[in-house]
């Protein structure tokens, strides 16, 4: 019997949004005020979930801590109160949107847990923006 459990989290964190390889113009044209040279920051929601098959010793299909701690490592001490186009190693590339950080922290957390788990990352921008990645 497969069971999706759920857990959120949060962080905040800089970004700019920008192509090296664009003219300032470009940049300002496509990604608006978000490409604005100083960074601006944002309030990220995460939530995480985890489905699979509940073991039948525990009764749980992950260990609710296990996951917080990975989350924690993985996402909340990486990100949090960091300038993501600085400060964080798999953005020096790579722009920051929100599809791409889901990616990213999909890409983290999922060699974590055991291969039959399936997981998806849904990562909210805005109280009204938000990404969702099931890893396919």
């Amino acid at each position: 019997m497969k069971v999706t459990v759920s857990r959120k989290a949060h962080f905040n964190a800089a970004h700019r949004l920008y192509r090296k390889d664009w003219s300032h113009e470009k940049n300002d044209e496509v990604f608006g005020k978000c490409n604005n040279p100083n960074f601006h920051g944002h309030n990220y929601e995460l939530i995480v979930s985890v489905t699979g098959d509940i073991d039948q010793e525990t009764g749980y299909v992950i260990d609710m801590k296990v996951l917080k701690d990975i989350i924690k490592e993985e996402v909340e001490d990486a990100f949090d109160h960091k300038n993501l186009n600085i400060e964080v190693p798999e953005f020096k590339d790579l722009n920051p949107t929100a599809e791409n950080i889901v990616v990213v922290i999909y890409n983290k957390i999922k060699p974590k847990l055991k291969a039959s788990f399936d997981l998806e990352i849904t990562l909210y921008e805005t109280p009204r923006n938000f990404v969702t990645y099931p890893g396919n």
